[in-house]
């Protein structure tokens, strides 16, 4: 892909939106603006960036405009939006056309109909692995000891309940212990189904993360970042398994450092494994 001269980036929470910005600047990109929303975007985000809008969750009149207004014809999605703002939602007129539409309202179908909106207006929608690829998941051991076999057992088990759950639009993680399934996420993301899984489990949980079958890589993407360290190890998880290829590690050198400060083995395996 060509290097685009500017970049509009969509940032929600988390280290993603600033690690993107650095990336893009190091491939060359010239121009650089931000979509950025109250209570969720931190706004360090500015230093990195030509220009930021903010806005609140829901603003899509706006969103189109600011892209529009600053000649930016490839953007990016980075960073989540925590669910109780979803819930939270004031939709502006634009917005509310938009959930109109769609008979299903997850992530696949929302950033779908955002993504055809950005089109409408010339914005083209890239894949959120885009000036990230060395951040990649490759397939083995990334960081940790070697798991046990009945650690892989339950790493293999723990990914065709995900491959399932991922591809009837549920969510993308599941914790298993022994055999066993112990949380599914849903709406409440990623972090809180560990907090759950891992409760329960006491200690030795085993969390594996996915794409869907069918994933759009420009949206909702698999992402492990230094929060989900940071709560595995408060819920005492033993492996993270992601799948190699389609998952995006945040910050991978702090990564590996944390994994092995908290004795979490991280590896990647193949989807088609």
């Amino acid at each position: 892909m060509e290097t685009p001269d500017a970049l509009g980036i969509i940032a929600g929470s988390g280290v993603y939106p600033q690690l993107l910005a650095r990336a893009a600047r190091r491939a060359g990109v010239q121009r650089i603006v931000a979509a950025a929303f109250v209570d969720e975007t931190d706004p360090s985000l500015d230093d990195l960036v030509e220009e930021t809008e903010w806005m609140r969750v829901g603003q899509l009149a706006r969103l189109l405009n600011f892209f529009k207004n600053a000649r930016v014809r490839q953007a990016m999605m980075a960073g989540q939006i925590a669910p109780a703002n979803l819930f939270a939602l004031r939709p502006d007129w634009k917005a509310l056309l938009l959930l109109a539409r769609l008979k299903r309202r997850n992530a696949e179908t929302i950033f779908g109909a955002i993504a055809n909106e950005l089109a409408a207006v010339g914005v083209e929608l890239l894949p959120a692995f885009t000036f990230l690829a060395d951040q990649l998941a490759g397939v083995g051991l990334i960081a940790g000891r070697s798991l046990s076999r009945r650690e892989w057992a339950d790493v293999a088990f723990g990914f065709e309940v995900a491959k399932e759950v991922s591809r009837l639009d549920i969510g993308q993680t599941v914790i298993v212990k022994d055999g066993t399934v112990l949380a599914v996420e849903a709406f409440e993301g990623t972090n809180e189904a560990i907090k759950r899984g891992g409760g329960l489990a006491g200690k030795g949980a085993v969390m594996v993360k996915m794409a869907k079958p069918d994933q759009d890589m420009r949206f909702d993407v698999p992402v492990i970042g230094p929060e989900t360290l940071h709560v595995a190890a408060q819920a005492n998880v033993r492996v993270i398994a992601v799948e190699a290829g389609r998952t995006l590690l945040l910050s991978r050198e702090e990564l590996v450092a944390s994994a092995l400060r908290i004795h979490c083995s991280l590896v990647g395996v193949s989807g088609a494994t």
